[in-house]
């Protein structure tokens, strides 16, 4: 099926480098990075660190790896971080957290907006008590399934946080779709957080890497923590040069995704027996009867339509990118509505 595909919603992962980008990659200045020699690796760092408005950035192969450094910087063994249930990095991270860390998460319910009750978060920081883990981190993540949290409830989350001697952590997989969709500098959206990760990888299209951004502090730990975790890369350079690539010409363009994402939502919406969450940026949830489901899944495979699938198909999940158009989006629906004229 992956080889027939016409246009992939898949996920904002599956974008490829335009031959402008791949330019950019074989034209880049390179050096060994791990002994810190790497200038286009260096470039990258500066450039998203003044972006968030942090001290110093890390580049690594993955938002995974991004995140794992990030609490691993700030937690220890034996210490506790607060995160959503849905969380990227508590639900979809292989555990790694409390595997290589030997961090213990606390879970809690997302709210459908995808914020973390208040009330919540305080009453999960655990006492000065060794019968406790030692409560260190909240970890926020912005956008989370596509929602855009509200810059005043982060505002009000980290407050509280700070005022239990908490540390801070974003990942911010997305968060350039995040500033984008509020219209505000990435920057206002990473001030609450001491740790920020930032994915290239998807909505920006480079092929590979993410991006650690905190303090001096911050960063020279996970710069060691990097090597442990086998993060340290020789001539990577080239790819950081898809990076700053993105970030010259895919931030903006965005927004062009989110538009796309609103058409895809409201013509799904039309069918019968399916129901939409209206997206705040590239990501549609849709829920199919499950009468149709299965079927409509087959039908949209046949015709080369890549979506993520769930719980017998009768949850999607579409994801616009750089890669699929608005000719994909029309072309998309056009298949769907022939399954439907056709079964309901």
């Amino acid at each position: 099926m992956i080889a027939a595909l016409k246009h992939d919603f898949r996920s904002d992962t599956v974008t490829r480098p335009s031959s402008a980008m791949r330019a950019a990659m074989a034209a880049a200045e390179v050096g060994d990075d791990v002994f810190g020699d790497d200038p286009t690796v260096k470039q990258l760092e500066t450039r998203l660190a003044e972006m968030l408005g942090k001290q110093a950035a890390l580049f690594v192969p993955s938002g995974t790896q991004s995140n794992l450094i990030g609490l691993m910087a700030h937690c220890g063994r034996g210490d506790e971080y607060i995160v959503g249930q849905q969380a990227h990095c508590y639900r979809w991270e292989g555990g790694g957290a409390a595997v290589l860390g030997s961090i213990q998460p606390q879970p809690l319910d997302n709210l459908p907006d995808g914020t973390l009750a208040l009330e919540q978060i305080e009453a999960a920081v655990k006492p000065d008590d060794p019968h406790f883990a030692r409560t260190r981190l909240l970890a926020l993540e912005n956008t989370i399934g596509g929602k855009v949290l509200p810059t005043d409830y982060v505002e009000a989350a980290t407050a509280l946080a700070r005022r239990h001697g908490l540390a801070c952590h974003l990942d911010g997989a997305r968060v350039f779709n995040a500033a984008v969709a509020l219209g505000v500098p990435v920057e206002r959206l990473a001030r609450p957080f001491d740790t920020v990760s930032v994915c290239l990888s998807k909505g920006l299209g480079a092929p590979i890497g993410s991006v650690l951004v905190g303090s001096a502090e911050l960063i020279a730990k996970g710069r060691r923590l990097r090597k442990m975790v086998g993060g340290g890369l020789r001539q990577v350079g080239i790819l950081a040069a898809a990076g700053l690539y993105a970030l010259d010409h895919h931030v903006e363009r965005l927004a062009d995704d989110h538009a796309n994402a609103k058409v895809l939502a409201q013509g799904l919406a039309r069918f019968p027996g399916v129901s939409v969450v209206t997206p705040d940026t590239n990501i549609v949830f849709v829920d199919v009867a499950p009468q149709y489901a299965s079927a409509f899944a087959e039908h949209l495979a046949r015709h080369g339509i890549g979506v993520t699938s769930a719980y017998g198909a009768t949850r999607q999940r579409w994801v616009t990118h750089l890669d699929v158009d608005r000719q994909a989006v029309d072309t998309a629906l056009s298949v769907a509505a022939e399954f439907f004229t056709r079964h309901a």
